[in-house]
């Protein structure tokens, strides 16, 4: 029969160490991940973000047809929330440090979503659903990537992650119901 080893810390060396190097904010000695990968992941989800906020948002401008109203309005909830990814996002980047990139330079070549806007408004419905696929995927890769090296990060990404999710759902749902025709199959 195996012991099991209480957890002990030494809170002396813990109090010592959280004296030094102060600039540093939240990054704490026992920080398992790699700033600058971490900072440079974070960074690409936050282009992604961004290009689905105007994605979402040029979408819920341009959908017509009498049956866009609907749509438009989830289009349009999906835009806030996008862009409430990209904020948490931002704050994680700059709470290890870094400088959330905001610059519209490059912003495609970052983000491992694309902007397709679709002519129509179930090509729309279609592009957003293949963007929140895109975006599914990535953030479960993510997800996996940091496990126990950056719980902090990885517990963010499991939130936006849910939500992408039911995007996705959204997206499908509506894309059923404006092609007539269940596209899962049960």
């Amino acid at each position: 029969m195996s012991e099991t080893q209480p957890f002990v810390s030494n809170l002396q060396e813990i109090r010592r160490r959280a004296r030094e190097h102060l600039e540093e904010g939240a990054l704490t000695e026992n920080y398992e991940g790699d700033v600058a990968t971490t900072l440079k992941l974070l960074n690409d989800a936050l282009a992604t973000e961004i290009v689905c906020v105007l994605r979402y948002t040029s979408n819920s401008i341009a959908a017509v047809g009498i049956h866009s109203e609907a749509v438009k309005d989830e289009f349009a909830e999906h835009a806030r929330e996008e862009q409430e990814h990209a904020l948490r996002l931002a704050e994680r980047i700059n709470q290890l440090g870094g400088h959330a990139n905001f610059n519209p330079e490059g912003l495609m070549e970052r983000s491992s979503s694309q902007f397709v806007e679709g002519q129509t408004l179930v090509d729309m419905i279609r592009e957003n659903l293949v963007a929140e696929r895109i975006a599914i995927e990535t953030y479960r890769d993510l997800v996996r990537f940091f496990a126990e090296r950056d719980p902090t990060t990885r517990r963010l990404l499991e939130d936006i992650l849910a939500k992408e999710e039911e995007h996705a759902n959204d997206m499908h749902d509506l894309l059923v119901a404006h092609q007539g025709r269940p596209m899962l199959n049960n």
